[in-house]
Parts: C-alpha cells; structure tokens; sequence
C-alpha cells in the first residue's frame, strides 16, 4: 500500500502539472472549448496511468533539469518510464526508502488514503444508484425522450443505455428540439462516461486541491463544448432561440447527467453570441495543437 500511494503521489503532481497547462490554455479565448474539453483528458491521464515514454521535447523533459527524474520500468530501457517527483527512494520495485521514517509517512498515507477514497467512490456509487432508482418510472414519449415530474432541468440520464429526461412541464416547449439536440450531443460525445471518470479521478487524488479545482472547469468546459457542437449544426435564427431557450433553463443539481442548464449561465450566453463556425483550416489546425499539447505533457523526461 505504502508503494502504491508513493506512485499515486507522483502522478497527482504529473496530473497537477498537465492540468496547470490546460488552465492557461483556456484562458486564450480564440480556441473552442470543444478543444480544451478534449485536452482536459491529458491530465486525466496523468492521474491514472503512472507510466509513459520518453520524449526529449517534453514538459516533463525541461522540468527534470530542476525538480524531477525518472524510473526505468524496464532495466537499461528509457520506453517506459516512471515520473518520480519525490525521489524519496534508494531502489525500486519494490521501493527501498533512503530512511525509514520515510516508509512509515507513506504506510501510514496510503491508510488514510485508502479509507477515504473509498469511501468517495461508495457514496458516489450510492448517489448514481439513488438517481437511477427515483427516475425508473419515467414515462416514455419517443425513442429514448421519457418525461419526470421528478427533476426541473432536461437532462441526458445514463452511460450505456442512456435516456433523455425531461420535466413534464417542459413537454410542451415549442423549444423542446433544441432542448432534445443538445442532450443528444452529450450522449454522442459520450460526456457522462468522461464525467464518471473524472469524478473517479477526483476521488482517487482526493489529498490534490487541483483535482477537484479541474473537475469542477472540466464540467462548466463539457457543456460549453457541447453548446458549440449543437450551434455548429444551426442557422444564425436558430442560435438566438438556442440562447433564449438557454434563458429559460434552470440549473440541475445532478451529478452524473448531463444537464441543459448545468453551466454558468451568462458564460454561455457570451460564448453563444460570439460563437464562430469551425472551417477546415481552423479545425485541422486545433487538431495539430492538440496533438502538440498531448506530446508536451504527456512524454516522460527523456
């Protein structure tokens, strides 16, 4: 257990320090959200996977100069690497710590790690089983669409066999097409799996104040994104009853569904207004910095 949280250590600083680029990224208001939503899954990466390759142009590269080196997975081999922040050790697999006091910090973290992150993950289990169990009698309209006098915002419910669940009194909206597309976008992009992992992520590096500062952007940037793919797909006229439909939207307090109102709502008012369509040379170009980004942060120091 001691060895397993000295990894899960490093990564949550890897994780940390991918995450930290993602933030300053966002801040360049030219590149769509449906960008940044997908770059987030490199410091979710860094919080999973402890291993990498190494990459001489890498972030991590640069920083091993100053605070960091890495491990060799394999004896003599740089392919598979682990990134090692807190060198508190004198040999590997299985660690040997430089002193022993050193062993007993993290036999001791890892405990307190262990009771708390699972009991994250137990609650998170119940609250996800509680939602399913008060929308089973929702009643089926069409297709996957069911109504619920049991939740006030429209929302996609569900990983694997997902529905779109709407308040009864929302049935009748003569918006009720846009509502139903943006739902449906979440369900293409798959956004309530990605959200289950990144609250996982978050359970997992729960000791990480960053951990939950990204989950929380990471939530507000899903929905922007999926704003800017239902608004890809409509005239200028629809976009302002797209907004206006938003205005009308109240916010969900659900966790895992993806929900019509779930976002800051005068953020995304804004970015409606101002919103541009991609055109091929823009969107190949967002994809060659995204694949950039992933090479900078996700090699290990080479």
């Amino acid at each position: 257990m001691g060895d397993l949280f000295y990894w899960l250590f490093n990564m949550s600083i890897a994780g940390s320090i991918a995450g930290a680029v993602i933030l300053l990224l966002r801040l360049i208001r030219h590149i769509p959200r449906r960008v940044i939503a997908v770059l987030w899954a490199i410091p979710l990466i860094r919080f999973f996977i402890p291993f990498g390759i190494g990459g001489r142009f890498g972030l991590l590269s640069l920083l091993s100069r100053y605070t960091t080196r890495t491990v060799e997975i394999f004896d003599n081999s740089r392919i598979a690497t682990m990134t090692n922040y807190t060198m508190a050790a004198k040999h590997y697999f299985p660690i040997e710590y430089k002193i022993d006091l050193l062993a007993d910090v993290f036999r001791i973290a890892s405990i307190v790690w262990a009771v708390i992150a699972g009991a994250l993950l137990l609650a998170m289990i119940i609250v996800y089983l509680a939602t399913v169990s008060e929308l089973r009698d929702a009643v089926r309209m069409h297709d996957n669409v069911y109504c619920s006098d049991k939740i006030t915002s429209p929302a996609a419910y569900g990983i694997f066999r997902p529905r779109i669940i709407l308040p009864t009194q929302l049935f009748d909206s003569e918006d009720l097409d846009l509502i139903v597309l943006h739902e449906q976008r979440h369900i293409r992009r798959l956004d309530n799996l990605w959200r289950v992992i990144a609250f996982c992520a978050a359970a997992l590096h729960w000791f990480n104040p960053l951990a939950w500062v990204f989950l929380k952007l990471y939530l507000s940037d899903v929905e922007l994104a999926c704003d800017e793919s239902v608004l890809s797909k409509l005239s200028e006229e629809e976009q302002k009853r797209y907004a206006h439909t938003l205005l009308n939207a109240q916010k969900s307090l659900t966790v895992f569904a993806s929900a019509f109102g779930g976002a800051r709502l005068r953020t995304r008012i804004k970015r409606i207004v101002s919103f541009r369509k991609m055109t091929v040379a823009s969107a190949v170009g967002f994809g060659i910095l995204a694949c950039v980004i992933a090479y900078i942060l996700l090699t290990n120091a080479a």
